[in-house]
């Protein structure tokens, strides 16, 4: 018998029992297998695989489209754990009616389990209207990267009073507008310390320190295949690219000696 999907709600249940969360991106159907199979508690198919795949500088040109399609092929991947799906740029910024569309539209083709959306207070009607109409939201707050360029750039956000009094604010906004949880990036760990503990929901922490509920990387940034990327927060659990270049170098060197395919690799 196959074991029950595991679901947001769920997550909810772990926060409050002291279980720390696991999370991390997932782009396709292999990668999603071996997350399931390796302990992983949910996956984002965040709309960062438009850098990490599709080699572009931000992630403010994923497409619905190309969200649906990732989305699609991580959950033929996996009929057990919680997959949720970004909502890239300007997919719910425009209009409550876009985000309700734009979400269903995730929900209906992908068979996902929720959306997740960049912003604070400003979002908190969308949030709601999302969450009314059963549709899971989890919220992202601090370094947002569709915001990247009003942020200045890739840096921590709320070190300033002001700023983290903000943060808390948007936080508190979300989980009363019926955000499930909410995704911390490259804010102070004093200031995840706060949110997390001032929260019925989980938080899920990126470069906001060891006090949320749980971590969450981008898949490809911890094996080590995205080689010169090295924030002061990730730690790499391999060294995939490494492993790659060597094994695809034997593959050539064989290949131009003329000893692969051998006998034991051919048909008569």
């Amino acid at each position: 018998m196959a074991e029950a999907r595991l679901t947001l709600p769920g997550l909810i249940s772990r926060k409050h029992a002291g279980e720390r969360i696991v999370m991390l991106t997932c782009y396709d159907a292999l990668f999603a297998r071996l997350l399931d199979q390796a302990g992983v508690d949910i996956l984002l198919v965040g709309d960062s695989l438009n850098q990490v795949l599709a080699g572009r500088a931000s992630t403010l040109s994923a497409t619905l489209d190309q969200m649906i399609y990732h989305a699609a092929a991580v959950r033929r991947g996996t009929d057990r754990l919680p997959v949720v799906v970004d909502l890239p740029f300007l997919t719910y910024q425009v209009s409550v009616e876009d985000a309700i569309r734009n979400a269903g539209r995730v929900m209906a083709e992908t068979d996902c389990d929720g959306v997740k959306l960049e912003g604070g207070r400003v979002m908190a009607p969308v949030v709601k209207a999302l969450a009314d109409r059963g549709i899971p939201v989890i919220g992202h707050l601090g370094l947002t990267p569709q915001s990247v360029n009003a942020l200045g750039g890739y840096r921590v956000q709320g070190r300033d009073e002001a700023v983290a009094g903000d943060l808390l604010a948007d936080a508190i906004a979300l989980e009363e507008a019926g955000a499930s949880a909410i995704v911390l990036e490259l804010i102070p760990q004093q200031l995840a310390r706060q949110i997390t503990s001032r929260l019925g929901i989980p938080t899920i922490g990126i470069g906001a320190g060891v006090h949320c509920d749980g971590q969450v990387l981008v898949l490809h940034d911890m094996l080590g295949l995205n080689e010169g990327f090295a924030p002061k927060f990730l730690k790499l659990y391999a060294e995939m690219g490494k492993l790659t270049r060597e094994a695809v170098g034997k593959f050539a060197a064989e290949v131009r000696a003329g000893t692969y395919p051998d006998q034991a690799r051919s048909f008569d």
